[in-house]
């Protein structure tokens, strides 16, 4: 299987490489304002898709630090009710004490 992913993985770069090799020419990209910027096809689509990632990135880690509050919330609860568990088993585990016996 590793194998299979190894080759699978050499093919996909071998493809996007091709695929850079092919579109070196300059492209002009206009924003608002009149800014303008310059530079070979190939290195905008791949600023443009680190700035995508990073941004996804940022947009998740609200949902990952939520997960993980929750998950250490999930975890004190789970030993809270280990321990009690512990405790039951203790006292069911001692022999049964004999009341006390008052003489008047």
């Amino acid at each position: 299987m590793k194998i299979l992913l190894r080759i699978i993985a050499v093919l996909l770069f071998i493809v996007f490489f091709g695929f850079a090799m092919k579109n070196t020419q300059e492209v002009s990209l206009q924003f608002f304002l009149g800014y303008e910027m310059r530079g070979p096809l190939v290195l905008l689509l791949l600023g443009f898709f680190v700035g995508g990632a990073a941004l996804g990135v940022l947009a998740m880690t609200p949902t990952l630090f939520r997960h993980r509050r929750e998950l250490a919330k999930q975890k004190k609860t789970i030993t809270t009710i280990q321990k009690e568990v512990q405790e039951q088993a203790m006292v069911k585990s001692q022999p049964p004490q004999p009341d006390a016996v008052i003489h008047l």
